[in-house]
């Protein structure tokens, strides 16, 4: 199973209308862009995904993943992981790497990602993510037609410039709505882009009094009412609300980060993205942890079909599945739908009637569109022995990459006598990562 190609493309998939994610105020969004892999390994096996892009930012991430990932195994999940440690610390995080290796596992297996964590078939339950900031009477327009779609809950985005603009939002949605329609709201102040336009910045005393009147009104949750790295601040908000407070989604530190975080008591709801917080294995240790201590995990997913793929198959190994907690499923029209947000899938993730049926293909449970990706995507680098070792003889001398390749080697024997003293190396990495027994939490003060 050892990866013998490697490749790289970049994709622009032009959306049906213009797009302004609340995220990014003063952002006209019109192309789902994102950078795509491919790792193939010597007898044929594939396995993809992507990472969001604002642009061409990755250009030279393959000059540094072909050698680190050439002739490694995809199923030495561990190894894997620590290259990709070693990547971030030269200042490129490829977590999202790794649930390629993920997709090669399961089709090696022919199971589904989510069967190898433990999970079982059927469907989860989603609630409906929008993307926008909307006048009152358009949200209200919006949450209906998602209820008529079938979805019992619709998330909100507000943080405009005022906290009484905020506050109307809501309650005249809530008026408008009833109250029968779960509703949750994400303010986006966790990781706050102001590169376009200023937007208003959340301090502890907005937040509580948003939260307290979001909870008056029977709101199911609060999402990123303060900065992802105020953890004193964010755990004081969370003892004082009765609603619950979420986030966590692009934490990128893994999961030391989340231990503080859990012990501090920072939220409620987790909402780790594998595509950002650890790939698979990483992602799958904090959610370890976080169901021994009894928080909630529903995870972040809009980034694109491949992305939404990758967490589907975490949270559909998960308890809080198995406890009725709902999936994001993102979906914000005229602009952000699935053609798009699925352009590059055979088959997009289409919800019936707010349910989403789990994937029975193997691995990461889709196939690529080849017709869309040669549409849409420019391939920007390919790795394969030949090709890393002629450039390493060119940057390098002759002398120098002999030295570098028989030092290559010999630390790829070495690993592989380790790994035939193991009977399941991507499992048994898991193992690992399991959380130390549970200890009652300290309050927070």
């Amino acid at each position: 199973m050892r990866i013998s190609r490697i490749d790289l493309w970049h994709v622009r998939v032009p959306l049906p209308a213009p797009f302004f994610p609340s995220w990014i105020p003063g952002h006209r969004q019109t192309e789902n862009r994102f950078d795509l892999i491919r790792l193939t390994t010597r007898s044929g096996l594939e396995g993809w995904s992507a990472a969001p892009a604002m642009g061409r930012e990755r250009q030279g991430l393959g000059a540094l993943l072909g050698p680190y990932f050439l002739g490694e195994r995809a199923d030495d999940i561990a190894n894997v992981g620590q290259r990709i440690r070693e990547m971030g610390y030269l200042g490129q995080r490829v977590a999202w790497v790794e649930c390629a290796c993920w997709d090669i596992l399961g089709k090696a297996r022919g199971k589904p990602v989510y069967e190898l964590l433990g999970g079982e078939g059927g469907s989860v339950g989603l609630y409906a993510s929008s993307g926008e900031r909307r006048s009152a009477a358009s949200r209200i327009e919006e949450v209906q037609r998602r209820v008529a779609e079938g979805f019992s809950t619709v998330k909100l985005r507000v943080h405009d410039d005022s906290l009484e603009q905020d506050l109307e939002h809501i309650r005249a949605t809530r008026n408008g709505v009833g109250d029968a329609v779960r509703l949750g709201v994400d303010a986006n102040q966790a990781w706050r882009v102001a590169v376009i336009d200023e937007c208003a910045r959340w301090d502890y005393a907005r937040a509580l009094a948003f939260c307290k009147e979001a909870e008056r009104l029977a709101f199911e949750w609060v999402e990123e009412p303060l900065p992802m790295d105020d953890y004193e601040a964010l755990a004081r908000l969370t003892a004082a609300t009765k609603i619950p407070i979420a986030g966590g989604e692009l934490n990128s530190q893994g999961l030391p980060e989340f231990k503080g975080m859990i012990e501090r008591g920072c939220y409620d709801w987790y909402q780790p993205d594998a595509i950002f917080t650890g790939g698979i294995s990483g992602t799958w240790a904090i959610l370890q942890h976080l169901q021994s201590r009894g928080a909630t995990y529903t995870p972040h997913t809009w980034t694109n079909g491949i992305g939404f793929a990758v967490n589907l198959q975490l949270f559909a190994a998960s308890e809080s599945r198995k406890q009725g907690t709902l999936l994001e499923y993102p979906l914000s029209p005229p602009g952000w739908v699935e053609e798009v947000r699925d352009a590059l899938l055979t088959e997009p993730w289409r919800h019936e009637q707010g349910r989403l049926a789990l994937p029975t293909r193997p691995g990461l449970g889709f196939e690529i569109d080849r017709a869309a990706l040669r549409r849409y995507g420019s391939r920007f680098f390919t790795a394969t022995n030949l090709r890393v070792a002629v450039r390493a003889v060119l940057d390098r001398g002759l002398a120098e990459a002999r030295a570098l390749g028989t030092a290559r080697r010999r630390r790829l024997a070495q690993r592989e006598a380790e790994l035939a003293t193991m009977q399941d190396p991507a499992l048994e990495a898991l193992v690992e990562l399991a959380p130390a027994p549970s200890r009652e939490r300290t309050p927070v003060d």
